[in-house]
């Protein structure tokens, strides 16, 4: 090899590399470079920096062309993303159009992309709550799925690691099937929803109505302001990208942090193609990634690598990256590799009106709502459907009256506006099972922008997602009879399996190489220096928002990896 060769692989030769900038990646990055690893972290997206690049960040409704709204021929561009429950004219610029990752839906399913740095950080629904023994023990119990090879106690000290830097707004609650974690102040619950959860506590003993965990800053601690993040200002308009970093994202948190120990080497505009894989020492050596503006490959070198990719692109990456050893993907001698695919399903919504506490009304704006745990097959099997479903619950009044007059019969109107009855409302989040038919697979044809081959999806909705939904509607309909809610109405939203973010599996952990990817530390059983931490690498979905479970995950592994690599394990 001549001496200009071996400079320029140098120049690309890194302790580790992170594929993925997003809620996980950003964590990756983070972890390893405090550890000491020069490290580089490729995002296949443009460069987004905090506060510089949120161009719609403190635009009034006035100030957008369109006040808001998508045109048609913006949307029909934007078909999967235009689904999404955070799309509007104020935040399309994070999402993806069609034709920038086409795929082949073999099943109705909304993949919804995130190509800049800090990936759907950007504009998450900020949910963040732990896992309990009764989620990570739930596979064993009911023997679907395969059995997670760690539990609570493995997992709580990462939780409360990530939940002191990130900063979580929430209430000790002491349930059993939702741990309490490191909290900020909470947000308050209206009289409606105080109301609520003290008629539920008076009909039900397993039933629990409290505040929302979230990843907002209510009462910054010195950590936060060390980060250049300060209060939450309560504007909710969090996915435009927040300039005062009230909320967590990675471009506002984990990546600065990196970068400033100047051990990180932030690479946007890089597709990753695959890893390649030495059958010599029997490890993975680099990564293939192509430069999205002129199409130019090149590899770069480590000893480590974290696939944070978002869990589909990271299924893509390992079944795109073959060999003589692992023709089928990499690490995929059990042939599992995008197999057991899940996610959670939002179909389910109730809604009615509440004609008490008229005196009262909301003031503000909260980024939060409340949030009812899961309730059904916690400590036994007792409903002819599998695992369970949380759900949120929310109250607010609605101005009904038209606002009508002249100067000071108008100002009038407006600072003592005719209020209707208290409008409240459920969504559910329900667990779905991960199923050998449910899977992602490379097309054999069809190729992508980078001439990588599509993704062909094959994930649905079962008998056991229907038995789910119908419970749903039964008992919150039951629980708001029993609240005095009149009008009650249920609706089934027709979302489609992919489009609320939680894709999860394919990559799953488990204790057995024969029936899983991921060994305990997240590192595939047969390339021990490859470590998979965003959703791939589920095992089951639980019925709690997944990606506080993902950060702490990645932060146990990045953790685990360095000291791997300083005693010459990796």
């Amino acid at each position: 090899m001549s001496t200009l060769l071996i400079d320029s692989r140098k120049t690309r030769t890194y302790d580790a590399i992170v594929i993925g900038s997003g809620m996980s990646g950003g964590w990756a990055a983070k972890e390893l470079t405090q550890g000491g690893l020069r490290t580089l972290l490729l995002e296949r997206g443009r460069e987004v920096k905090h506060v510089t690049d949120y161009p719609t960040a403190n635009l009034n409704p006035w100030e957008l062309e369109h006040r808001g709204q998508v045109p048609l021929h913006i949307r029909q561009e934007y078909s999967i993303a235009s689904r999404n429950y955070a799309f509007h004219e104020d935040t399309m610029h994070f999402f993806a159009k069609d034709s920038d990752q086409p795929y082949v839906q073999e099943k109705p399913y909304d993949w919804i992309h995130g190509y800049q740095v800090g990936g759907r950080s950007l504009t998450w629904g900020r949910q963040t709550q732990r896992w309990s023994d009764f989620d990570f023990s739930g596979p064993a119990r009911d023997g679907f799925a395969v059995d997670w090879p760690i539990r609570y106690a493995d997992i709580a000290p990462w939780y409360s690691h990530v939940e002191k830097f990130v900063g979580i707004t929430g209430n000790k609650d002491g349930l059993a099937t939702l741990p309490d974690g490191e909290f900020l102040r909470p947000h308050e619950m209206s009289c409606v929803e105080t109301y609520f959860k003290k008629q539920v506590a008076s009909h039900y003993t397993d039933r629990h109505v409290i505040i929302g965990r979230a990843a907002h800053l209510t009462d910054p601690q010195p950590i936060h302001y060390q980060q250049g993040r300060a209060r939450c200002q309560h504007r909710t308009l969090c996915e435009r990208g927040c300039p005062y970093g009230g909320y967590y994202s990675s471009n506002a948190s984990t990546i600065p942090w990196a970068l400033r120990t100047g051990k990180l080497t932030l690479q946007p505009d890089s597709v990753v193609h695959s890893i390649i894989y030495d059958e010599k020492t029997n490890k993975a050596t680099s990564v293939r990634v192509i430069d999205a503006k002129t199409h130019q490959m090149t590899e770069y070198y480590a000893r480590i690598i974290f696939v944070n990719a978002s869990a589909l692109h990271t299924n893509l990456i390992l079944l795109n990256s073959t060999s003589n050893r692992f023709p089928n993907g990499l690490g995929n001698d059990s042939g599992l590799l995008g197999t057991h695919m899940a996610f959670h399903s939002y179909r389910g919504r109730v809604t009615a009106t509440y004609d008490g506490n008229l005196d009262s009304t909301t003031d503000g704006r909260r980024p939060n709502s409340s949030y009812i745990p899961r309730f059904r097959n916690v400590h036994k099997q007792e409903t002819d459907f599998l695992r369970g479903y949380a759900a949120t619950f929310y109250s607010s009044r609605a101005e009904l009256q038209n606002q009508e007059g002249i100067g000071a019969s108008l100002k009038q109107n407006l600072l003592n506006p005719t209020l209707g009855d208290w409008q409240v409302g459920s969504a559910m989040m329900a667990e779905t099972i991960p199923k050998a038919s449910s899977t992602v697979r490379l097309d054999s044809v069809l190729k992508d922008n980078w001439g990588i081959p599509q993704l062909r999806v094959s994930v649905s909705y079962d008998e056991n997602d229907e038995k789910i939904l119908k419970d749903f509607f039964g008992q919150f309909t039951e629980m708001y009879t029993k609240a005095g809610f009149k009008n009650i109405r249920t609706q089934d939203t027709g979302r489609l399996p992919g489009s609320e973010n939680h894709e999860m599996g394919g990559v799953r952990m488990g204790h057995d190489p024969k029936t899983s990817l991921l060994n305990r530390w997240n590192q595939l059983h047969h390339c021990k220096n490859v470590f998979v931490t965003d959703g791939a690498c589920m095992t089951s979905t639980s019925t709690q928002n997944p990606s506080l479970t993902y950060m702490a995950l990645t932060a146990r592994a990045a953790n685990y990896a360095v000291k791997q690599m300083k005693s010459l394990a990796l």
